[in-house]
């Protein structure tokens, strides 16, 4: 008689599997873009067999949408450590360097943006987007409020959001041009970027 794995075992070896998954459609969309990255090719790339990967996720929306999932994640814990700074400016300029850098990362930026084009024509995937999106721009407008306020600067809903969508747009522009000009000096840049958002969120 086999013995039963203990439920955290099992829910562990459930988050390798979809982490596996996940890394492998990444890898997938990347190299053949969303449409040519076919289940069966994230089959081979992870290793598992389609059915396998069906057990996780019921299609490819619902892998785009784990990826996706996976990087607000990362900007929400970006997001909640400088909300916890004692500096938080400094934490934000920080974090802006750090992001600098990724979205100016080609690999990384050929994901994203092989996900935003494809939801400029699959609602889907416009909605995980989207969805997504209003998360990560609730939470960074809430920090700029922190500041402002901190700071005895206007913090009423047009302002907050404009300054939160100018931030955004130029953070997502840096991915256009990792892929235009990956040779760009990237640590200038970051440190640039650092400047820039200081002035905006104290302008």
């Amino acid at each position: 008689m086999t013995e039963e794995m203990h439920p955290a075992a099992e829910c562990s070896r459930a988050e390798a599997r979809r982490t596996q998954i996940l890394d492998a459609a990444e890898n997938c969309v990347r190299e053949y873009g969303f449409h040519r990255a076919s289940i069966s090719k994230i089959s081979t790339a992870s290793g598992m067999g389609a059915g396998h990967i069906y057990h996780y996720f019921a299609n490819k929306e619902a892998i785009v949408a784990a990826i996706v999932a996976r990087e607000l994640e990362r900007l929400l814990t970006l997001t909640a450590e400088v909300q916890a700074a004692e500096n938080m400016l400094e934490a934000l300029a920080l974090r802006t360097a750090t992001g600098v850098l990724g979205n100016l990362d080609p690999h990384a930026a050929g994901l994203k943006l092989e996900i935003v084009a494809e939801a400029s024509r699959n609602p889907t995937i416009a909605e995980i987007v989207r969805a997504a999106d209003s998360r990560r721009s609730a939470g960074l407008e809430e920090t700029l409020r922190a500041l402002r306020q901190a700071h005895g600067l206007a913090d009423d809903a047009a302002t907050i959001s404009t300054i939160a969508e100018v931030i955004a747009a130029m953070f997502e522009g840096l991915m256009v041009r990792a892929i235009r000009n990956p040779a760009a000096d990237r640590q200038l840049i970051a440190r640039k970027f650092q400047q820039v958002v200081r002035d905006l969120v104290l302008s």
